[in-house]
Order: C-alpha cells, then structure tokens, then sequence
C-alpha cells in the first residue's frame, strides 16, 4: 500500500481547471444525467423479458445505485477531483487501483461516444433519406468537440438546455400516463391493473434479465462527481447531486416503468419495436408520438455524447496529474485540458470508423469489452468508501459533510449486490461474454498499473 504521504501529494484539487460551472449547471447535469437514451429505447428488451416485475427490476438495481452514489458523494465531497472515483481508489487502496478504475473508465466513455454518435446519425438519417451517416456523426463529433475545447461554461449550458428538455418530456410523459391511468385523460379509458396480473411471465429467469437491462441503463450517473471539481463550490455542489439522487431515480426510472406496463401490455410487439414510451404515447392516442420520441432519444443521445467527451477528458486529465499517463494530455490552457479533449475525440472517431470497417467482429468485440465496466467502477467505489471512511473519522471528521447510511452494513450491502450482478452476467449467455472480456481487460490495467506502480516505488 502506497504511503499517505505521497498518494496525498498527487491528489490536489485541480487548481489549474477553471470553475466555470454554476450551482444551476451542475443541479440540471445531475438532474438529466439519469435520462440516457438507454431508458427511452433499451428498456423495452426488459420489459419483454420480465413484463410488470420489470419494475421491481429496476426497484433493486435503483437501490444499488443508491447506494453507490450516496459512497461516492461521501468521497467527492471530501476530496473534491475531476478523478472522482479514480482519484478515490488510488487514496484508498493504491495507484494501481487508480489507474485501473480511471483508465477502464475512460475507454469506456470514449467507446460510448462513438456509439451515441452512430445512434444519433440513424435518427437523422430516418429524417433525412440519402444523406451519408458517416456526415452526421463527424458533424456531430466536431460540435462537441468544439464545445468542450472552449470554457467549461460551454459545456455546462448544453448540459442545462439538453437535461431541461429531456426532463420536461418525461415529465410530461409521467403526467400524461398517471391521467390515463386514473382515468381522467380525455379521449381515454383507464386500464386499472388488467395489465399487471401476470407478475412474473417468464419467472425468475426473466426478472434476472430485467435486472441485467436495468443496471446498465443507470450509467452515467457519476458525471457529475467529476463535473464538480469545476464548479463554484464542488463540496454544495455533490451534496446536493447525491442528496436528491434518490428521489430521481424513484421518479424517471421506477415511475416511469410503473406507467408503461400498467398502460401497455408487456408482451405487445411495440414494446420492443417501437420502444416502450412510444408504444405508451401511442396507446394514448397521443398523435405524432413516434416522431416526438426520436426527438428526445436524439436530445438524449447529443447530451450524452457531450457529457462523455467532457468525462472522459477530465479523468484522463486527472490520471495524468497523478503521473499514471502521457504527459502531453495534462496540457490546460484556458482552464481546458484541450490535448485531453481531442485525444478523447479521436477515440470516438475510431470507434466510428472500426463500426464501419468489422461491425460484425473488431466493434462487438469492443463493446463487449467494455460491457461490465460500470461495476468495476462500482467495486472500486465501494471498496475505496470502505477503506476512507474510517480515515476521514480519525483525520478529518469535518470533511464528512454527506455521510454513507448506516455505514458499514450497507456498503458491504451494496458489495454483495455487486457480486451477485456479476454471478447473474455468469449465468447468461448473452452477458457472459460480457463479463470475461471486461474481466480480462480489467486485468491487464491492474497489472499494467501495478507493475508502474512498482517502477515508481523502485526509482
């Protein structure tokens, strides 16, 4: 274990970062920061395969995350960095742990990127027949590209207008549903719960599924963490993120799940087809639903191509602080780590062009690559909580300013649920190629960092 001396010295806040995002920018981020396109579209495969439970499906999977925000906040709010959990891990438990969270983390988010961007160029195209997709996704790395090389405000102002409306459409949605429901929508008949009857249609296998879908869609929240470090103040700032985390979860995710099977029956091709809140708005008789979807899926997709651009480049920033990779993406100027931002982008480029050269080998192999990663982080979250908790208490005790529940219990709560989401990948097909391949990636980082780790200690 690296003493805490030098483990101390390499995790100061980021002085030279600017501190251009306001209480309101990083209020909306983490408000929309839980509206990925991932709950519009991916939700409809859970909702086949666990139909009504999908909702307590998305109960346990939100209570993890709960959980591991609520960790995390407590650290963040102590030691404020644009690391966040890398920084963390490395505190807590080495600079190996370190450098495997922070640079398996970024591989991920600049995967995602190219993603998203290919997601958003379908919806465009969908508009737009003839036009080139590969045109679409350049235009739209470039913007964001753009955005984040400029003052971090920048970034934040997209982030505020893309989560205002991504939060307004499913608010709106909520409301529509719940009328519906109770019966008052005009033009509508309440369902009452003849869709619910059948709890459990495929058994626990399908429930276990539902779980699966679910967890994956929560990524994303730890944005904000990150986004901290440069905002006015960073400690207020993850207070309040973490503090409303639980109702927001509550509202979007499990709300949101609740109306659409009690509106629609789960096992209607439209679900999956359609996507599971067009499959609603239609029931509704809510004109135009379809086209209103794409909408927001494509303001979901933007958003979170901006938002992992900017993740990416601030952990990469951070690693580099802390001596674990290439100088040259420390450089800031402007209060941006601009070589950090491009270097990002580029990825997303490639990932771009490896989608059009081998999609059917090189870019599957990618993704699965980085499928679990999410839980890794979430390992290291809960393991570096664990560990600093107890630190904080004898050192620091007025840095503890957002507190874990009923510490320790529920941490080694969490980490149980962890374990056990791993063992269900294990079980299915479908998700245990997903979990060797991060499982090796994972490996090679640790031990790629541990052997730096040791060449540091050795000099």
């Amino acid at each position: 274990m690296p003493s805490t001396t030098s483990v101390e010295a390499s995790q100061e806040p980021d002085v030279s970062l600017s501190h251009g995002l306001k209480q309101r920018h990083l209020s909306m981020i983490a408000l929309g920061g839980v509206i990925g396109a991932g709950l519009f579209v991916g939700s409809g495969a859970g909702i086949a395969a666990a139909g009504p439970s999908i909702v307590l499906a998305y109960t346990l999977s939100g209570l993890l995350v709960m959980l591991v925000m609520r960790m995390l906040g407590e650290m963040s709010a102590a030691y404020p960095s644009s690391g966040s959990f890398s920084a963390h891990a490395e505190r807590a438990i080495g600079p190996w742990a370190g450098f495997t969270a922070g640079w398996s983390f970024w591989i991920l988010l600049c995967t995602a990127v190219g993603l998203e961007g290919i997601g958003a160029a379908k919806i465009v195209t969908g508009w737009l027949p003839g036009t080139p997709e590969w045109a679409w996704v350049a235009l739209f790395m470039v913007v964001f590209c753009a955005t984040n090389l400029a003052a971090v405000k920048n970034f934040g102002e997209f982030e505020f207008w893309f989560a205002a409306l991504k939060v307004g459409a499913i608010s709106l949605f909520l409301v529509l549903g719940v009328l519906a429901i109770a019966g008052v929508l005009p033009g509508t008949d309440s369902p009452g719960t003849s869709h619910l009857t059948n709890f459990l249609p495929n058994g626990g296998e399908g429930l276990v599924i539902g779980v699966l879908a679910s967890v994956f869609a929560y990524g994303g929240l730890e944005t904000v963490t990150i986004a901290a470090a440069e905002s006015e103040d960073p400690v207020r700032g993850v207070a309040s993120a973490v503090r409303t985390a639980m109702w927001r979860i509550a509202l979007f995710y499990i709300g949101s799940m609740a109306v659409i099977v009690t509106l629609v029956p789960w096992d209607s091709e439209a679900v999956v087809d359609k996507g599971p809140y067009v499959a609603a708005l239609d029931q509704l008789g809510i004109p135009g639903a379809g086209r209103l979807m794409d909408v927001v899926v494509l303001v979901a997709l933007l958003s979170a191509m901006n938002a992992n651009i900017y993740g990416s480049s601030r952990i990469a920033y951070s690693l580099v602080a802390r001596g674990q990779g290439p100088r040259a993406l420390g450089r800031v100027s402007g209060g941006v780590p601009r070589v950090a931002v491009l270097a990002s982008s580029v990825f997303g480029f490639v990932c771009v062009v490896l989608s059009y050269w081998r999609p059917d080998d090189v870019f599957s192999w990618l993704l699965n690559m980085i499928g679990a990663v999410i839980l890794v982080v979430w390992g290291f979250i809960a393991v570096s909580q664990l560990r600093l908790r107890g630190r904080l208490e004898r050192e620091a005790p007025e840095k503890l300013t957002v507190r874990m529940w009923a510490f320790p219990v529920l941490t080694w709560v969490a980490m149980a649920g962890m374990a056990a989401i791993f063992v269900l990948m294990a079980r299915e097909p479908g998700t245990r190629v997903q979990l060797y391949s991060t499982g090796g990636m994972t490996l090679l980082l640790a031990a790629t960092g541990y052997a730096w780790q040791r060449g540091r200690a050795t000099r």
